[in-house]
């Protein structure tokens, strides 16, 4: 929220955007890796992670800790990058 607010967005339509993606994900995730016959835990943790965020990385430790533990790491990196590179990078533009 406080990077969308500093970009000049909104940060309440931010939040429940934010929350829409992670539940959506969480319910769609498991389903999108069986139609994408995707087998490996890292890989499959890693999508949830960067994609649903903390809802994914929470479904992701009930389907496998490996899956969970992938999801966790990914979130984090993304975040962090996110908060470091992404105002670097408006400054630019």
């Amino acid at each position: 929220m406080g990077i969308a607010e500093k970009n000049g967005g909104i940060p309440t339509l931010t939040a429940a955007f934010v929350v829409i993606t992670g539940v959506l994900g969480a319910m769609l995730g498991p389903w999108v890796f069986k139609l994408m016959r995707l087998k490996d835990d890292r890989v499959k943790g890693i999508a949830m992670g960067v994609s649903a965020h903390g809802l994914g990385t929470a479904k992701s430790f009930q389907i496998s800790a490996q899956m969970g533990a992938f999801a966790g790491l990914a979130m984090a990196l993304s975040a962090f990058i996110a908060a470091l590179v992404l105002p670097w990078l408006m400054k630019m533009l």
